[in-house]
């Protein structure tokens, strides 16, 4: 009984996890997260972090993140990229780019568009040494 107890409310949890997920551009806030697991705020966010290892807010922001860092490497502005991803202003979103990527989005972006340009110049530079040697195509 006590484990059946347990894979429901984990099934819980991940039905909030996976509303992140689907939603993280969305205006939602830990209301909207929580009733999808039906639990009270506070132990949602209990149950939530024992599973995840983050409250549901530092995920959604990590989502975000993850998702803003993807758009900027295809080349998207940050402005953008900030109103995708669920943002309110560019200045929040580039604050807290900087806090969890290390550099600016303009940074990361510059970044990720020399690494291309860098690859197109020398395709074999992002193959893994070890597979190229084992296929013969270097020495």
């Amino acid at each position: 009984m006590e484990q059946y107890e347990k894979l429901y409310l984990y099934k819980r949890i991940v039905q909030s996890k996976l509303f992140i997920d689907n939603n993280f551009a969305e205006n939602i806030d830990l209301d909207n997260i929580a009733d999808q697991a039906c639990f009270s705020k506070s132990h949602f966010i209990r149950l939530f972090k024992s599973i995840y290892g983050k409250s549901p807010h530092n995920y959604m922001v990590s989502v975000r993140i993850k998702k803003a860092k993807k758009l900027l490497a295809e080349g998207v502005s940050v402005l953008d990229v900030c109103q995708r991803v669920g943002f309110d202003s560019p200045t929040s979103f580039t604050a807290t780019f900087k806090k969890l990527a290390g550099k600016t989005p303009s940074e990361y972006g510059s970044q990720a568009a020399e690494k291309k340009r860098a690859i197109v110049v020398n395709p074999l530079s992002a193959v893994p040494n070890c597979f190229a040697q084992t296929h013969g195509w270097i020495k």
